[in-house]
């Protein structure tokens, strides 16, 4: 694929809502796939994308039994793109492509099932080979893809593989090189690239033996997974194929440009006293310091009647923000008549919605809704307060905005965090604010803290400070020792804030503050910055739950993907805090373990179960920063889809062109703070209390045999999925790896007296004799079960499997390598000596018995 491809990102809105990718029928429609802002216009980009799309199409089609096909597509082009000359015409292609456009569509489908369906990938680049009945074999599905075993050299030619004298496994410079005709058509997961694999993995041929991800985390084959486990099982169950082969998929092309956002917010009686001043604060946090340059900006106010406080403005300068603010409503009273802001908005109507309200509607919003949905604008809703209308979470889902719930304690911070999150990203984080802090605490004395600000941010840098009734004492101290005071910061009596707008570029590093009041009073500090280079992207933080509503059924999973540049940020310290309505509180750290609910390790996605559920609304906020130094930048996350580096073609090896090398060294990231609010979520459950969850189920199990001692490793579960302790374990071994994972209970019993589970999370080893010799060659499977206090069972784990291997013995009574070698050169020394002696001696002893011999005969004669 073109290199510029690499920036074009799909945009897989995997949820089952309507605003995400769904089936029409057999076809998948709403597919978004965003070009990276950083493309410089190449019209032909289109067209490629258009083949891969297409060709990707009937490729799905045909993988999936002719079940589904891709329907539509929008392609979003960059705002600096000049749209009158990319809508040229699509030339459409046969079913059939050429080699180049094969290996894109191929690749399309793979990262397809990952992201739609949850299969994840059947090689494995740090097992590429293992034990099978005594022979080797590569890590694959299916097993019958036939190839060969080689090395190449640094030259380019291939040599015979060697074994890792400890392992006794192919050495990791050994490669296995797959046949280009092969007898079987499986499996994408495994080799998309191979001209023969069409077809994912069934039940009848998977391999479940090799060590790969999709028996690690699954246990069962990809199309199992796909018919049985994913967001589509009940439509592909259901499907028939069409009468008649797919079309082509119907390409739309878009553009965005600056955003227009109509403000509507709340002014009725509810509204009075400390939120109407809320709302004030935090409308004009987003006017000040979130909101765009060239965006355009309106203000509607509702209460009895509606009213355009401002018509649309662009903004183009601090000037023009300041008047926007002015503008902002500062009276509370009347009645909540929703239906007026949501539909006389006049000339303010946007083409994206904030609608803020405290209340049940005084008129009937059912009503208005669906034409409000209907509009084509983008609603985000904020629930400020319990009694919001429940239709605020429908117009948000159903328009593709984000609904969140806030409560109007002070010190939560949550509706300035609520209007900080309404960013809307076009893939250039270079010009979008990122919030660093956001923290509050009730005092009558010092309110202390530290905010890091790293390399990639320190533009725009401002420190909002907002107090509840008395005006404190400010001192905030940047990194060299520079120390500013009131006397620096911008003071608005009316609105309780006080602001430091760092002049320049903010000094990176740590900034201490230090707000000192004299009376017990609520205090908040939200710190935001941008990026301090316009060719830097800064880490950001980006937050959600699994699910936007549970009756607690199901677990919740708490998300947080950090990154720069779409680089994955590992080794993170990753905190949530979800706040239902009712006040109670729950804060957590989040892990990127590819343990419990992290699905991979490593990948800069940290998460966790949720199990703590309470009914009605909650809200979720995330705090990042690094890890007492240990924090990294990880190598760019790249596809799933393995470099093959030849075919075996009628016996012969055909190399393929080299990988280009990529640079996989992890880099280090400074000092660095991070906050981030996600959707809210409501929880409606048929009892009191959330159901007991058992035991996550261990999905990182391994095993190893040295000598007649087994050693099993894995990462523990907790008491409820990933949280608080498990009560014990239950380990089971075999001969036989399908005996185990199919019938658990008939697996050996080993003994677990001694193991106590430690907290979720912890790295749990255990080591055992079996009550038999192992003789060598043996492979022994194993698995286990966890239990909690109220003997809830896990499901059975991934099952690991180790094979005993004897090392070739070293000479008794030697420890040390230098002496050993000493030893030996002095024993061939000595050896030789006598050798030479013994045949010198020997043909001494010849000679002279010849010329004994011959001297008899001549006196015979």
């Amino acid at each position: 694929m073109d290199s510029r491809a690499v920036f074009v990102l799909l945009w897989m809105l995997l949820s089952s809502t309507s605003t995400g990718i769904k089936l029409d029928g057999n076809g998948y429609v709403d597919i978004i796939i965003a070009i990276g802002s950083r493309v410089p216009q190449d019209d032909m980009l289109i067209d490629k994308i258009k083949e891969m799309v297409t060709e990707g199409s009937y490729y799905l089609y045909d993988a999936l039994d002719e079940k589904v096909y891709f329907k539509d597509a929008t392609i979003l082009v960059p705002s600096h793109w000049m749209i009158t000359n990319i809508l040229l015409p699509f030339h459409k292609i046969g079913k059939h492509c050429l080699p180049y456009h094969k290996i894109r569509r191929r690749v399309l489908v793979h990262e397809w099932a990952h992201l739609r369906w949850g299969v994840y990938d059947e090689n494995n680049d740090k097992k590429p080979f293992y034990y099978s009945n005594g022979r080797i074999e590569p890590t694959r599905c299916s097993k019958n893809i036939e190839g060969q075993f080689y090395e190449v050299t640094a030259g380019g030619s291939l040599q015979q593989c060697r074994t890792d004298p400890e392992t006794l496994l192919l050495t990791k410079e050994c490669t296995f090189f797959p046949d280009r005709n092969q007898i079987t058509n499986s499996s994408i997961m495994f080799l998309p690239s191979l001209d023969p694999v069409t077809a994912f993995c069934h039940e009848n041929e998977h391999n479940y033996e090799a060590p790969n991800m999709q028996n690690i985390k699954c246990g069962k084959a990809t199309w199992t997974v796909i018919f049985e486990d994913s967001v589509d099982k009940d439509a592909l169950r259901s499907l028939k194929p069409p009468e008649s082969p797919p079309p082509p998929p119907s390409f739309k092309i878009v553009q965005r440009k600056q955003r227009v956002v109509c403000l509507i917010l709340d002014v009725s009686g509810s509204m009075r006293g400390s939120r109407i001043l809320l709302q004030q604060q935090a409308a004009t946090h987003f006017l000040r310091n979130i909101i765009e340059e060239q965006a355009s900006v309106g203000i509607v106010q509702f209460s009895t009647s509606a009213s355009t406080l401002s018509p649309l403005t662009t903004i183009d300068s601090d000037n023009t923000r300041e008047n926007l603010i002015k503008m902002l409503p500062k009276v509370a009273d009347g009645w909540t008549n929703m239906c007026l802001g949501l539909i006389d908005n006049g000339d303010a109507l946007g083409d994206e919605i904030i609608f803020l309200t405290d209340g049940e509607a005084t008129d009937n919003i059912e009503l208005c809704a669906p034409s409000a949905i209907k509009s084509g604008a983008i609603i985000s809703t904020v629930a400020f307060g319990k009694k919001a209308a429940t239709a605020l979470i429908e117009m948000a889902e159903q328009t593709g905005g984000k609904f969140i719930y806030a409560n109007d304690e002070l010190t939560s911070n949550q509706l300035m965090d609520a209007f900080a999150s309404f960013t809307f990203s076009t893939g250039d984080y270079t010009k979008e604010p990122v919030q660093l802090e956001s923290v509050g605490e009730r005092t009558s004395d010092w309110f202390n803290g530290t905010v890091s600000v790293d390399q990639t941010v320190g533009n725009k840098t401002s420190f909002v400070i907002i107090y509840e009734l008395s005006f404190p004492s400010v001192y905030i101290q940047s990194p060299s020792g520079l120390i500013y005071t009131q006397t620096n910061t911008s003071h608005d009596k009316l609105l309780k804030t006080v602001t430091l707008n760092v002049p320049g570029t903010a000094e990176p590093g740590d900034w201490q503050y230090s707000i000192q009041t004299t009376i017990l009073q609520a205090l908040t500090l939200t710190v935001t910055s941008q990026a301090a280079q316009a060719d830097v992207p800064p880490i950001t933080v980006k937050t959600r739950m699994n699910q936007k509503s549970s009756d607690g059924t199901k677990p919740m999973i708490v998300f947080a993907e950090v990154s720069q540049n779409y680089r994955p940020v590992i080794n993170a310290e990753v905190w949530a805090t979800l706040e239902s309505e009712t006040g109670i509180e729950h804060t957590f750290q989040l892990l990127d373990n590819g343990a419990g609910a992290d699905a991979s390790q490593g990948d800069g996605i940290y998460s966790r179960y949720f199990t703590k559920m309470v009914n009605g609304r909650s809200s979720l906020k995330v705090r990042v920063k690094n890890q007492e130094g240990q924090t990294r930048l990880a190598a760019p996350k790249k596809s799933g889809a393995p470099y093959v580096p030849g075919y075996v073609v009628n016996g012969v090896v055909q190399l393929n062109p080299p990988k280009p090398p990529v640079s996989e060294e992890p880099l280090e990231v400074g000092s660095f703070t991070r906050t981030a609010t996600g959707e809210s979520f409501e929880v409606t459950l048929s009892g009191t209390a959330p159901p007991n969850f058992p035991p996550n189920r261990i999905t990182d199990l391994s095993a190893e045999i040295h000598e007649d001692t087994v050693l099993l490793s894995w990462t523990a579960p907790g008491e409820d999925l990933d949280q608080g302790t498990a009560k014990s374990y239950e380990i089971r071994w075999s001969f036989d790896l399908d005996m185990l994972r199919d019938s658990f209970s008939n697996g050996h019993v080993v003994n677990t007296a001694a193991v106590s589970p430690q907290e979720a999370g912890s790295v749990e080893q255990h080591s055992f004799n079996l009550s038999f010799p192992i003789q060598n060659g043996t492979t022994l499977s194993f698995a286990i079960q966890s239990e909690d206090e109220v003997n809830a069972t896990s499901e059975t784990s991934n099952i690991a499997q180790a094979s005993k291997i004897l090392r070739a013995p070293k000479p008794p009574g030697i420890s040390n390598p230098g002496m050993n070698l000493t030893v030996l050169v002095i024993s061939v020394c000595v050896v030789t000596m006598v050798i030479c002696f013994i045949v010198a001696v020997t043909t001494w002893a010849v000679k002279r018995k010849k010329l004994s011999s011959e001297s008899k005969v001549e006196l015979t004669i």
